[in-house]
C-alpha cells in the first residue's frame, strides 16, 4: 500500500452503503418482507442483521486489502478453497443478473402504480437506458451511485421524521400489536435477518473485494462499522415508516412510494425520481457486473452477452417485483451461507496460520541461513580491506 492513496473511511463507508442501498430497500418491498411483518420482533432481527453486516463486510474487505484484489474471485478463491470458491463466484454472477431482473421489475412496478403506464414499458424503458448504458461504455456508475444514495436516504429520514411525529400512535399499535410471519420468506426474524444480510453480502462482495486492496486496515475497520451501521439505520427508519402505515403500505408493490403520497403529492413525485434513479444505478452496475464477468469488454461476444442478458431480464421482470423479492432474495440468501461459511472458515484459517508465519519469520530473523552468513562474512571482508588500504 506504500505510495498509494488509500480510501478515507468515509468513502468506504458510502460505497458499502451505496452496495447494498438498491432499489428493493429503497422501495420499502424488502424491509417489509424481511423484518416490516415480524412487527416489534423485525426490528431485533435488523439489529441482528446490522451485526452481520458489519463484521461479513469487514471480512470481505480485508481479505480484499491482503490479496490485493481486483474483483471478488481472489476473496472467494482463498476463504472457500477451490471447489467452494468457484461455486460461491457463481453465486454472486448469477445474482448480479437476478439483481436486473429485479431493478426491471421494480420500474414496471413505478410505472403501473404510479404513472398509470403498462407494467411492461417500465420494464422496457430501464432495460433499453441500462443497455445503452453498457454498450456504449460510459463510465461514472459508482459516481452516480454516491450521488443518489445520499439523497435517498435524506428523502428516507425525511419521511421517518414526519411518520414520527404525525402517525406516533399508528405506529405504536403497530409495534404492540402487528405480526403476521406467514407473510415473510421465513417464518421465523432471526432467519430472515440472516437471509437478508446472506444475499446483501452476495451482491456487495463483488465491490468490496477490490474495494480493500485501495484500503489500509484501520479505514477498513471503520468504514466497515460506519457502513453496516449506516444500513441497519436506514432500514430501521423505513420499518418504522411502513409499520405506522402497515395495513395499507402492504397492499402495494412499492410501499415507500404510498407513504410519501399520504404526506402530499409532491412528496410522492420527488420519491419517485429518487426511486428511478437508485433503480437505473443499480441496474446497470448488475448489468455490467454479470456480462463482464462472462465475457471481455469491447468484444462481440461481450455486446452479444449484454443484449441477451438484457431480453431475458425484460422477459423474466413480468413475473412481478414483489414476487421477485419475496423468492429471488431469499433463495440467492440461502445460497449465500455457502459465502458466510466459507468467509468464518477463511477468518479462522488467517488467524492460526499468520502467527505461525509470523514465528517462523522471527526465528529466520534470528537464524540466518549459510547462505545470508557467507554475504554478510564477505561484506565485512571487503570493509577489512578498504580499511587497511586507506591505512
Amino acid at each position: 500500500m506504500r505510495g498509494k492513496k488509500q480510501l478515507s473511511v468515509l468513502t468506504i463507508a458510502a460505497t458499502y452503503t451505496g452496495t447494498v442501498v438498491g432499489a428493493g430497500f429503497a422501495s420499502g418491498q424488502e424491509v417489509l418482507q424481511f423484518f416490516g411483518y415480524f412487527g416489534l420482533r423485525g426490528i431485533l432481527g435488523l439489529v441482528l442483521t446490522t451485526v452481520l453486516l458489519a463484521f461479513f463486510g469487514y471480512l470481505i474487505l480485508d481479505l480484499g486489502r491482503k490479496l490485493q484484489a481486483n474483483s471478488h474471485l481472489p476473496v472467494v478463491r482463498y476463504a472457500g478453497g477451490k471447489w467452494a470458491g468457484t461455486a460461491v463466484d457463481w453465486i454472486i454472477t448469477l445474482f448480479l443478473f437476478g439483481s436486473l431482473v429485479t431493478m426491471s421489475a421494480g420500474a414496471g412496478a413505478i410505472f403501473k402504480e404510479q404513472l398509470g403506464l403498462p407494467f411492461w414499458l417500465g420494464s422496457l424503458v430501464m432495460i433499453v437506458i441500462s443497455l445503452a448504458t453498457v454498450l456504449t461504455g460510459i463510465a461514472g456508475v459508482v459516481t452516480s451511485i454516491s450521488f443518489v444514495v445520499p439523497l435517498l436516504l435524506v428523502a428516507v429520514f425525511a419521511i421517518t421524521l414526519y411518520t414520527l411525529t404525525a402517525d406516533y400512535s399508528a405506529l405504536a399499535s403497530a409495534l404492540r400489536t402487528y405480526f403476521n410471519p406467514g407473510k415473510a420468506p421465513a417464518p421465523f426474524w432471526p432467519l430472515t435477518a440472516l437471509l437478508y444480510a446472506s444475499y446483501n453480502l452476495v451482491l456487495s462482495a463483488a465491490i468490496l473485494a477490490p474495494l480493500g486492496s485501495m484500503s489500509g486496515p484501520r479505514q477498513i475497520k471503520a468504514g466497515a462499522l460506519l457502513g453496516g451501521a449506516g444500513l441497519g439505520v436506514g432500514a430501521a427508519a423505513i420499518d418504522l415508516v411502513l409499520l405506522a402505515h402497515i395495513n395499507r403500505a402492504a397492499n402495494f408493490e412499492i410501499p415507500m412510494l404510498h407513504v410519501a403520497g399520504t404526506i402530499s403529492p409532491l412528496a410522492r413525485i420527488g420519491y419517485t425520481m429518487v426511486l428511478l434513479a437508485e433503480i437505473y444505478t443499480t441496474a446497470v452496475s448488475s448489468l455490467y457486473g454479470f456480462v463482464a464477468r462472462m465475457g471481455k469488454q469491447g468484444t462481440a461476444k461481450y455486446r452479444w452477452i449484454t443484449l441477451g442478458a438484457g431480453a431475458a431480464a425484460f422477459g423474466l421482470a413480468q413475473f412481478g417485483f414483489s414476487n421477485l423479492v419475496g423468492t429471488l432474495f431469499p433463495a440467492v440468501g440461502f445460497a449465500g451461507f455457502l459465502l458466510l461459511g466459507s468467509l468464518v472458515y477463511g477468518f479462522i484459517k488467517d488467524r492460526k496460520v499468520k502467527p505461525a508465519v509470523e514465528a517462523r519469520e522471527a526465528v529466520l530473523a534470528r537464524q540466518p541461513t549459510p547462505a545470508m552468513a557467507f554475504e554478510v562474512a564477505e561484506e565485512l571482508a571487503g570493509e577489512g580491506k578498504d580499511g587497511n588500504e586507506s591505512n
